[in-house]
């Protein structure tokens, strides 16, 4: 892992594009891969059948020594929010605690939520919204930042959520994907006068690239950068501009269906971020 110094953004790597189903959710191959990647440190994400190895899973993160200033909730507490039946939102609320507190141990300050997600995703957002500073409370419990994603939707949109949390919650912090924005039409809104505001919450960024179409399911895939289609040019600009200093991630699906890691898909998207931040201060120098 190597060090950008003059760099204002941190480039990170989430560890879910490398570990996935196809190699097994090992967690241990994050040491062998952090040696070979030219991230600035990880973005973690976390697993459902990883509740019933959190020992064993500290054990090894806390033992690689590594930087993971984000941790990633793991995704069924937004699908628990979501499909709200008897229990669930108990479940949710258990289960964020302990994300929650694997984060604070691993050294996390930053905490990335699915408020929404699955297949009851939006259904019924209003739930999903009055729940938040539930789990806020508990983060801030663990000094950590909750940011909620611009997930994807399948009833309303998610800047339609974005807009409405802050309304609701004005100092809230997000997290916002490109992807998602992309896969609903939204990235272009994002520079539109009337939403500039939303920056002022936006924490973090996940860099993702997406080649499918208007809500495209089939296509919903985390491209690494100039796989798809998304023109990074104007965000980067956009950032700069707003004098953005917080992380960016790389989410792109480095494995492939036998589960062998390839590290130069995710050296490349981190080294045209970086083309991306340099050719941007340039054009800008007076």
């Amino acid at each position: 892992m190597t060090i950008h110094p003059i760099q204002t953004n941190p480039i990170l790597c989430s560890t879910g594009a490398i570990i996935g189903r196809p190699n097994g959710r090992d967690f241990t191959l994050l040491g062998p891969c952090a040696q070979a990647l030219s991230c600035d440190g990880f973005e973690f994400m976390m697993y459902d059948n990883w509740y019933e190895k959190q020992d064993a899973l500290r054990r090894c993160i806390l033992a690689l020594g590594l930087s993971i200033p984000v941790f990633h909730a793991e995704k069924s507490i937004g699908e628990f929010i979501s499909r709200n039946a008897d229990g669930d939102t108990d479940t949710a609320l258990a289960r964020f605690k302990i994300n929650c507190m694997l984060a604070k141990d691993f050294g996390a300050n930053l905490l990335v939520l699915h408020l929404w997600n699955g297949i009851h995703s939006d259904k019924n957002i209003a739930h999903n919204i009055a729940l938040y500073p539930y789990l806020r409370d508990i983060a801030d419990r663990y000094n950590l930042i909750l940011t909620v994603e611009n997930v994807v939707c399948n009833h309303a949109d998610p800047m339609t959520h974005l807009l409405a949390l802050k309304d609701t919650y004005p100092d809230i912090a997000f997290t916002f994907d490109t992807k998602m924005a992309a896969f609903h039409g939204q990235l272009p809104l994002l520079y539109q006068k009337k939403n500039r505001h939303l920056l002022q919450n936006i924490r973090h960024f996940h860099i993702n690239d997406y080649g499918g179409g208007y809500m495209d399911w089939q296509n919903l895939r985390t491209l690494p950068i100039a796989a798809g289609h998304i023109d990074f040019a104007p965000l980067f600009a956009y950032l700069h501009e707003n004098d953005y200093c917080g992380a960016l991630t790389v989410e792109a699906t480095a494995f492939d269906e036998q589960g062998v890691i390839h590290h130069d898909i995710l050296n490349n998207s981190f080294e045209i971020i970086r083309n991306h931040i340099r050719t941007t201060m340039e054009e800008t120098k007076p």
